[in-house]
């Protein structure tokens, strides 16, 4: 299950709706943003919500240091949707028999084609949440992905990946959307929906990995010891 993210993200009071609370000054203004933040909020766990914020927060200053295209208003809806969308499969498409790095690159191109977004740049998001746990060619394949999978690789603090920030940086992402055992949750979940359906979790893929790790230490409660 999938509670309601938006009640932990500023500790907010419960029994707030989504309606009655105000986005986040960081989600940007247009309606493809708009949008993408309110399907997130609803669907997402409130960790993953958080992180998926962080993850926006960490690609668009890394965008904006590089001078890159997606750093400009036209290009940074993308960007936020592809982030905001990278871990939308943990909630959605639990049937599915794909993994749910797919299931939600095929979630946030549904929801931009609703939006009249050209093909174009819907592979674009497509290719950056799908290969987001695929290190060496998300880095390579597109700028765009390589901005998403560099700023989910910062989140959780890889050393390869913690040249491209700072330590005042990560802090102020913290405080702004703190981390709630966001480790645990993500693999947790990700684990949850391959016990249900294996074909989710192929051999040797991320899911699959976390997946034997669970299985071979099934008496294990803290963070999944694969992550």
């Amino acid at each position: 299950m999938c509670p309601n993210a938006i009640d932990a993200v500023g500790n907010h009071s419960p029994g707030q709706t989504a309606e009655s609370l105000s986005i986040p000054e960081c989600v940007p203004g247009d309606d493809i943003s708009q949008s993408a933040y309110g399907v997130a909020s609803r669907d997402l766990h409130p960790a993953i919500l958080s992180h998926s914020l962080r993850v926006y927060l960490f690609a668009k200053s890394l965008a904006a240091r590089e001078q890159s295209l997606w750093a400009s208003p036209e290009r940074l809806r993308l960007l936020f949707a592809s982030c905001i969308y990278h871990d939308i499969g943990t909630c959605t498409g639990a049937k599915d028999a794909q993994r749910f790095e797919v299931v939600g690159a095929d979630t946030a191109a549904h929801a931009l084609r609703s939006l009249n977004v050209p093909d174009a740049d819907v592979h674009e998001v497509w290719v950056a949440v799908a290969l987001h746990t695929s290190p060496h060619i998300a880095e390579r394949i597109s700028p765009l992905a390589r901005l998403v999978r560099l700023a989910v690789t910062m989140d959780f603090k890889r050393p390869a990946a913690m040249v491209f920030t700072t330590e005042v940086e990560v802090e102020a992402n913290e405080r702004s959307f703190p981390r709630m055992e966001i480790e645990k949750v993500l693999g947790d979940a990700v684990v949850e929906q391959a016990l249900h359906s294996p074909e989710k979790a192929p051999m040797v893929s991320w899911p699959g990995v976390i997946l034997r790790s669970k299985m071979e230490n099934p008496e294990w409660e803290g963070v999944n010891k694969a992550f």
